[in-house]
């Protein structure tokens, strides 16, 4: 079940949608899921509703919404195509650490809002661009942010980049669970060996797999690179996860 909503931000209003199980009663934990950079899309709408029947309100925001809401991706096109691909990671320059502070900070509002969540801690997840997202939403709010889980992530520890979230982590104070594609170009092992580094140095609870014969994007099944065996892996640690933090 799911809702559309919409969030007054300071920097304009996010479109978003609040997913519960079907025989929801009463406020439940609640997860900020962020959609990879294709945008809000079907295959994104059935995974916030997966995460949402294990017992949790999850709130999916349009992390697009600056220019528009909705789908950034026309109508009849997918977001890979090399007419549409280009666009989006224009639009994904905008989304600057700033600008996901400022959203993260009304999306708590929200959760504090809505009746479908229950107060106090909540979950995070990203996918691809967005690993970072949930990421910076743990150090900025370690007060509330109990789990925070990123999966075939993109630029976690690019080096010498300022502001890369390996820079961040060392304010987050919750449980951290990172799958990563051992295929995968857009975060191959340096970056995943310096942002290990640095969840260690800062004294991290973290968790780091690697999954075997994934690419980028292996958790959307819309994509050439999806993989029905490493979906169903994503599925179970990031239900474990929210089980562990969430749900005790």
């Amino acid at each position: 079940m799911s809702r559309a909503i919409q969030i007054e931000s300071s920097d304009g209003v996010i479109d978003a949608h609040v997913f519960t199980p079907d025989n929801a009663s009463g406020p439940l934990p609640a997860v900020v899921l962020f959609t990879d950079i294709g945008g809000l899309r079907p295959c994104f709408f059935d995974k916030a509703q997966t995460v949402a029947d294990d017992g949790y309100a999850v709130l999916m925001p349009n992390i697009y919404y600056r220019d528009g809401a909705g789908s950034p991706v026309p109508e009849g096109k997918a977001f890979l195509d090399d007419d549409v691909l280009p666009d989006l990671f224009d639009l994904a320059q905008k989304l600057t650490p700033d600008a996901q502070k400022r959203d993260s900070t009304a999306y708590l509002a929200t959760i504090d809002a809505e009746p479908e969540f229950a107060g106090g801690a909540i979950g995070v997840v990203g996918y691809c661009l967005t690993g970072a997202f949930a990421l910076r939403m743990a150090a900025a709010h370690p007060e509330r942010v109990a789990a925070a889980a990123a999966f075939h992530s993109a630029g976690l520890a690019v080096a010498g980049d300022e502001n890369s979230p390996m820079h961040a982590v060392a304010d987050i104070r919750g449980r951290v669970y990172m799958g990563h594609a051992n295929n995968d170009d857009h975060l191959p092992p340096d970056q995943i060996a310096r942002l290990d580094e640095a969840l260690a140095t800062a004294g991290v609870h973290f968790t780091t797999e690697l999954y075997a014969d994934a690419r980028h994007g292996y958790s959307a099944s819309d994509v050439p690179a999806y993989n029905e065996a490493a979906d169903a892996r994503h599925y179970k640690r990031l239900l474990t996860l929210f089980e562990e933090t969430l749900l005790t």
